[in-house]
């Protein structure tokens, strides 16, 4: 029986949900190809980091739900999922090439919210004193 291993990856704004199976390294994002979804090279590059760090390209099969964000945002939220779901399957195997690399970290940085009383999160009106 093969097992479906999910896992959650977040990235600012952007939500990956991403379910990895056994298989022949299909990768599928949103029903669309990788390389469809991401046009840009550097997007499926690090989309497929984690396979390159761990040495597993071609032996797992990719389903991946994102939602929100951006196009870079939701390629990192991928790479964190596929990291998190890679450990799930063989932690002993994958946790410190992954770890060692950055991807097991989820990055907290997020938008600052806007305050009242001035046009964005930090900057002011301009002062007049006269």
């Amino acid at each position: 029986m093969e097992k479906t291993v999910n896992a959650l990856g977040r990235h600012k704004s952007a939500v990956a949900r991403v379910y990895l199976t056994p298989g022949s390294g299909k990768f599928l994002v949103n029903g669309r190809e990788v390389n469809e979804y991401f046009a840009e090279g550097s997007l499926q590059y690090i989309a497929n980091q984690p396979f390159e760090v761990t040495g597993t390209a071609g032996q797992f099969d990719v389903k991946a739900n994102l939602d929100g964000g951006g196009v870079k945002g939701q390629a990192e939220a991928l790479r964190l999922g596929i990291s998190r779901a890679l450990c799930e399957i063989d932690r002993e195997a994958y946790r410190s090439a992954l770890k060692s690399a950055g991807f097991l970290t989820r990055d907290p940085r997020e938008v600052e919210r806007k305050k009242p009383g001035q046009p964005g999160a930090r900057r002011r009106f301009q002062f007049s004193k006269r």
